[in-house]
C-alpha cells in the first residue's frame, strides 16, 4: 500500500461546504428504531451546525455541513429549540452534530445544562464524541439528564493496517479504554463500523466489518451500526481513481447484517440504509433486498433470502 494521504491532502481534496445557519440545524427527522429493551419506538434525530471536527478522517463528508469558526453561546440550544418545536413527539432523540459533542470548541460547556432540559421528556439522548474525548465532561452531562446517556463512537474498522490509515487519530485501546470508561459509569455506547473501507476488496471488507462489530460487542457496546462506506468528499474520488478503493455491495450489507445477527446477542446491531440502492448491482431485486435489511434491522432476526436471479451479485476480489 502506498503512504496514506495526509491532512493537508484530504483538506486539498475536497469541494466546497453547503451554506449551513449556525442557529438552525441543516436537518432534522424522525424514524422509528429498535431500542434496548426490545420494543420499536420512534427516534428524533437533529443535525446540528456546529464547528467542524478537529479529526480529519480520510473517509469523512460529514464537514460538508459545518461551520468553519466555533458557535456563539446558545446557538445549540436554539438550534435544538428550532428543531423540537417542528418535531412530532419521540421516545428518544439523536444530537449529531458532525464532530464531538464533548469538543468545549464545538459546543459551549456552559451551554449543555440548557440543551439537558430541552432533553427533559427523553428516555435516552444519543450523542456523537471521538473515542479520546471520553472525560469527566461526559459524566457531568449524564447527570444533567432525566433519561439515559449514549454515546455514538466511530470504531470505523479492526484491520490492524487500515485503521491508521484513516487519519482517525485512534487506537484499538484508545477505543476500548473509553468504552470501557464509559460503561463503568453508567452510560451507554453505540459504535460505527465501516463496511469496506479504502484498501479492501469485498470479501475483505465484509469479513473485516464482521470482526469489527465483534470486537465492539467485547468492548461492551450495546448497540453498532454498520455504513457502507460512501465516495463524494473529494480524497475518496481519488483513491478510487488510484484503485484503493471501491463502494461495497448491498448484497455485502446484508450479508455483514446476516452474519453479526447469527449468533444471539444483547448488543444491537444495524445496517445504515441512507441512499442504499446506489450500492445494488440488480434493478429486479433492490427493493425487496432493502426491505429485508430493514427487517433484520427491526427484529434482529434473520428472515427468509430474496430468491433472485442475480443471486444477491458475485462478490469480486
Amino acid at each position: 500500500m502506498r503512504t496514506p494521504p495526509t491532512t493537508q491532502e484530504i483538506l486539498r481534496r475536497r469541494g466546497p461546504k453547503n451554506e449551513v445557519s449556525p442557529t438552525e440545524p441543516y436537518a432534522f427527522l424522525v424514524e422509528p428504531e429498535r431500542s434496548a429493551a426490545g420494543g420499536i419506538v420512534d427516534v428524533a434525530t437533529i443535525f446540528l451546525t456546529n464547528r467542524e471536527c478537529p479529526y480529519r478522517c480520510l473517509m469523512c463528508d460529514l464537514w460538508k455541513n459545518t461551520l468553519d469558526e466555533s458557535v456563539q453561546p446558545g446557538d445549540i440550544a436554539s438550534q435544538v429549540r428550532y428543531a423540537l418545536d417542528r418535531l412530532p413527539n419521540a421516545r428518544s432523540l439523536k444530537l449529531y452534530n458532525s464532530g464531538n459533542f464533548f469538543d468545549a470548541q464545538a459546543i459551549p460547556s456552559r451551554d449543555r445544562q440548557e440543551i439537558a432540559k430541552l432533553c427533559d421528556g427523553f428516555e435516552t439522548v444519543v450523542v456523537e464524541n471521538h473515542p479520546n474525548l471520553c472525560n469527566q465532561r461526559c459524566l457531568e452531562f449524564r447527570d444533567m439528564l432525566g433519561g439515559r446517556l449514549e454515546i455514538a463512537m466511530g470504531l470505523e474498522t479492526v484491520h490492524p493496517e487500515v485503521l491508521p490509515r484513516l487519519n482517525k487519530q485512534m487506537t484499538l485501546d484508545d477505543f476500548r479504554r473509553a468504552t470501557e470508561f464509559l460503561v463503568d459509569n453508567d452510560i451507554s455506547v453505540r459504535a460505527f463500523v465501516l463496511l469496506r473501507p479504502p484498501y479492501l476488496n469485498e470479501h475483505e471488507g465484509i469479513d473485516w466489518a464482521i470482526a469489527s462489530v465483534e470486537f465492539a460487542m467485547d468492548c461492551g457496546v450495546g448497540c453498532v451500526a454498520v455504513i457502507p462506506t460512501r465516495s463524494g468528499n473529494g480524497m475518496i474520488e481519488v483513491m478510487q481513481q488510484r484503485g484503493e478503493f471501491s463502494p461495497p455491495r448491498l448484497r455485502s450489507l446484508e450479508n455483514v447484517l446476516e452474519r453479526s445477527l447469527a449468533n444471539p446477542s444483547s448488543c444491537r446491531v444495524f445496517a445504515d440504509l441512507w441512499d442504499a440502492k446506489q450500492f445494488s448491482l440488480c434493478d429486479d431485486c433492490v427493493c425487496q433486498r432493502i426491505e429485508r435489511i430493514n427487517t433484520m434491522n427491526r427484529t434482529q432476526m434473520i428472515p427468509q433470502p430474496v430468491p433472485c436471479h442475480c443471486n444477491g451479485g458475485q462478490f469480486e476480489r
